[in-house]
């Protein structure tokens, strides 16, 4: 495996909202809690990263753009849900990544693996069965003024979409782009990439109409299931390999990927309000 700086956004759960026009509640403390690359500085004038410490002084996060009163961080993706049938082998490699790796945690939820791992039941309802995210562009700052504009673009553009399988084939370590935080993934590089490509292509030029960065020239559509600080992809990738010689499964079977899911919609969410994009059409 070879691995890649990728963007990560906010994915913390959140009630759909169909109705575009009010925006989120405004909020001075709050902060995206999975950043993205920061846009081009011309686009952001006197950005700065900054750092989160956690209870023991470390630092746990890295924000590619600070808080600013009137901005929300923006995300637009498609939402993944594990089937129960390959948890239980997912939770497995997890395990033992895990007891060679330290210092990983379960995404979104930010619990360390080393807590979830002795419960088995636990480690597959709390690290596997909450809502993954394929993102299909950059999370990055908007306006309040650009909130309408944006909802309405995106619908107009994805509207008429149907039904399709995504199949996560490989096992993958991404970093971002500040080499801060390392992610274990499982990348969609056959059933469904093409269909995901022509909506990233569609995001993007909505993006272009409101002066925001474009997403990566070569796109690797992903879940993420783990992350931990630093970049540790090496040993991520040495460790994952191992694990994958004595979880077969997890390798794929017939030339069928680790797992394969229905394409469900498209979502954005804008602060801490979703907005339904577009439902598949049979």
């Amino acid at each position: 495996m070879e691995a890649l700086r990728a963007s990560y956004g906010d994915t913390s759960d959140s009630d759909t909202e169909s109705d575009p026009l009010p925006p989120p509640a405004t909020s001075s403390s709050h902060q995206p809690r999975n950043p993205l690359p920061p846009p081009p500085l011309h686009l952001l004038p006197n950005s700065l990263g900054t750092l989160d410490y956690g209870q023991d002084g470390q630092p746990s996060r890295v924000r590619s753009f600070p808080h600013v009163e009137g901005n929300y961080a923006l995300h637009v993706y498609i939402p993944v849900r594990i089937p129960l049938a390959p948890k239980k082998e997912l939770a497995n490699l997890l395990r033992k990544v895990s007891s060679l790796v330290p210092g990983l945690n379960a995404i979104e939820v930010d619990i360390p693996l080393d807590v979830l791992c002795p419960d088995g039941v636990k480690l597959e309802q709390v690290a596997l069965g909450r809502e993954f995210h394929i993102s299909l562009g950059r999370t990055v700052p908007i306006r309040v003024h650009q909130i309408e504009s944006m909802v309405a673009m995106l619908r107009q553009r994805l509207q008429f979409q149907r039904r399709y399988l995504i199949d996560f084939s490989e096992w993958e370590v991404f970093v971002n782009d500040e080499h801060t935080r390392s992610f274990l993934s499982l990348e969609v590089t056959k059933e469904g990439l093409a269909e995901i490509k022509k909506h990233i292509q569609a995001v993007n030029e909505v993006y272009k109409l409101h002066n925001l960065p474009e997403f990566y020239k070569d796109p690797r559509p992903h879940i993420s299931i783990a992350w931990g600080m630093g970049d540790t992809s090496d040993l991520l990738k040495q460790v994952v390999e191992e694990a994958l010689k004595k979880c077969t499964g997890l390798r794929g079977y017939a030339g069928r990927g680790i797992f394969t899911c229905k394409f469900s919609g498209i979502f954005c969410k804008i602060g801490h309000k979703v907005y339904e994009i577009c439902k598949f059409q049979e």
